[in-house]
């Protein structure tokens, strides 16, 4: 039985960093200018807790509407639903046109 429902619960490996991923933050992830209109790929950059969507956006791709301060509002889909996400752009991943039309063998 789950005790705890807070916001970050269930995410130990998600939120987990790989073996070269630890330290500072890369400048071209934070200066990184998204316009509206561009795809980008949500992954969750845990030691940023600033600006951090949901869990349940991890890995989605979404569609950048505004910029409003200094995070980005996507839409994201959710089932059915387009639901728009408040992220800072440490949390967001451009997404490029060979992501696309890779496929896992």
């Amino acid at each position: 039985m789950k005790g705890s429902k807070g916001y970050r619960s269930g995410a130990r490996r998600l939120l987990t960093k790989g073996h070269r991923e630890h330290g500072k933050l890369r400048l071209s992830k934070l200066l990184h200018e998204y316009q509206p209109g561009s795809r980008v790929i949500v992954k969750i950059d845990s030691s940023v807790h600033k600006g951090m969507p949901h869990r349940r956006y991890h890995g989605r791709v979404g569609t950048v509407v505004e910029k409003r301060g200094r995070s980005y509002v996507v839409n994201v889909s959710q089932g059915d639903a387009m639901r728009q996400i408040i992220a800072r752009p440490e949390h967001l991943e451009p997404q490029s046109d060979y992501d696309v039309g890779k496929k896992s063998d």
